[in-house]
């Protein structure tokens, strides 16, 4: 996916704030079951919040850039352990501003 504009991502940003995270990342890391869950939630929902449970920063930044790579998702913002990611789906949702 092309990268997002900042208006874009601000836009993204006001539409996550509200929402729950949906797929987490657990004990045993990034595996194959877990790629496939967020590729299913970004399917349904184009814009998801993903919980990290490693305390580690640079793990998650590897789990992020594996999930963008795995999944063609663009980022719209890291905030701790919290993930938000985005990726247009078939028949979009969420109409970006310009």
């Amino acid at each position: 996916m092309k990268s997002l504009t900042p208006a874009q991502r601000q836009f993204l940003k006001g539409l996550a704030h509200t929402r729950q995270p949906v797929v987490m990342i657990g004990n045993q890391g990034l595996t194959a079951a877990v790629l496939k869950e967020i590729d299913q939630a970004l399917s349904a929902h184009e814009l998801i919040k993903i919980k990290a449970a490693s305390n580690d920063p640079e793990t998650r930044r590897a789990w992020l850039d594996e999930i963008r790579t795995a999944t063609g998702a663009a980022l719209v913002q890291q905030i701790g352990k919290v993930l938000v990611i985005y990726r247009v789906a078939a028949k979009p949702v969420i109409a970006l501003p310009g």
